[in-house]
């Protein structure tokens, strides 16, 4: 794979963005359990420095795929064998979907980033249960849930609540997605009052369910400070479990993309190394504001070990990869792992966990 890569993703960035997408996940989809698990001996890096766990669950390590790329479930099991600690599907809506009209993905290769305005596309959660209830899980499996978009703000709480009946048997943790760009009037859910309204519902009809699933918020990168920190005490007083740190961002700043070209490409999110200051800015003050307390996934512009190491070190327990993924390939997910035992090792640490938080804790990095 490190060596195949390179000419693979130079026949699929030929196609545009979205239908390279579909042939990677077609093919990863087809593959038989045997060829997995074959896969997975390869490519998975087993030290127990890399454990940790988190809400009941065991990580073999801390890297994990975000949600949007795998939105079906059509191949967390073949991605999931690529060395992740964990996987995320989804985003996933109470209603079945198309999404946004094509064209909807685009890369910007300039910046090593993406510009998506997908819009939720999904089966719907009760097709996305009847999947999951036939194809187990070989991995830990996150599903990230959204809103309709033909379900008002107002009606948000009993959207989600449905989608939390039908899949929380399935999921390891539940993630709930007020954050993405793409849903017109989504991210008005992280307005204090609706936000604590909403968070209020899904924690108590997690804990009151058999399963008990953990419930983790994924927030944007766009909050100011002050919107941050006011998310972020709700969070911690409605019993959410942990944050996802960052979505994508709707900021055209910094790119070194043509303006024009970034313009005429329209509306959407862009994740990739334009997201990563403020997602690494993000982590650090949760974890400042919750005095550690509150487990954080850091997601945003990670394309290395180094990258991965620096979220760790600002306060995430654990890291998600996307457009890393997209530009660098699978090799990715054991070179991170790889290159944080050796960080692990120069630090003197026995252990992941050991590393969260050091340098938002002596205020500066390593």
């Amino acid at each position: 794979m490190p060596t195949l890569y390179p000419l693979a993703r130079a026949a699929l960035f030929k196609l545009q963005a979205e239908t390279a997408h579909e042939v990677v996940l077609t093919g990863l989809g087809t593959l038989p359990k045997a060829v997995r698990s074959l896969v997975r001996t390869r490519s998975a890096v087993r030290d127990p420095r890399l454990r940790t766990s988190l809400w009941g669950i065991d990580f073999e390590n801390p890297v994990g795929l975000a949600a949007g790329l795998d939105k079906k479930g059509d191949a967390f099991n073949a991605l999931g064998a690529l060395g992740f600690g964990f996987v995320e599907i989804g985003t996933v809506t109470a209603h079945a979907q198309p999404g946004n009209p094509r064209p909807r993905l685009f890369r910007l290769p300039q910046d090593e980033a993406l510009l998506n305005r997908m819009g939720f596309n999904n089966p719907g959660a009760e097709a996305m249960a009847a999947h999951l209830a036939s194809s187990p899980s070989e991995t830990v499996l996150g599903v990230n849930l959204g809103k309709s978009k033909l379900t008002p703000n107002e009606e948000a709480v009993d959207d989600y609540l449905r989608s939390i009946e039908l899949l929380e048997r399935f999921a390891d943790y539940l993630v709930i997605n007020v954050s993405s760009p793409n849903t017109p009037g989504l991210r008005d859910l992280q307005d204090a009052e609706p936000l604590r309204k909403l968070l209020r519902a899904v924690t108590a009809r997690a804990n009151a369910s058999a399963t008990r699933s953990p419930v983790l918020l994924k927030l944007a990168p766009d909050l100011t400070d002050t919107q941050l920190d006011e998310a972020v005490d709700i969070a911690l007083e409605e019993g959410v479990s942990g944050i996802i740190a960052t979505n994508t961002t709707i900021s055209r700043a910094g790119l070194t993309t043509d303006a024009a070209e970034v313009e005429a490409l329209g509306a959407g999110g862009i994740s990739g190394k334009p997201v990563r200051k403020r997602a690494l800015e993000v982590i650090a003050r949760i974890y400042g504001r919750t005095q550690g307390k509150m487990p954080i996934i850091g997601v945003g512009g990670i394309f290395s070990a180094e990258d991965a190491w620096e979220r760790i070190r600002a306060g995430a327990d654990l890291i998600q990869l996307y457009t890393g993924f997209v530009y660098r390939g699978p090799a990715l997910v054991r070179e991170i792992n790889e290159g944080l035992v050796q960080r692990l090792e120069r630090a003197g640490l026995s252990s992941i966990s050991e590393a969260v938080g050091t340098a938002s804790r002596s205020g500066g990095a390593q």
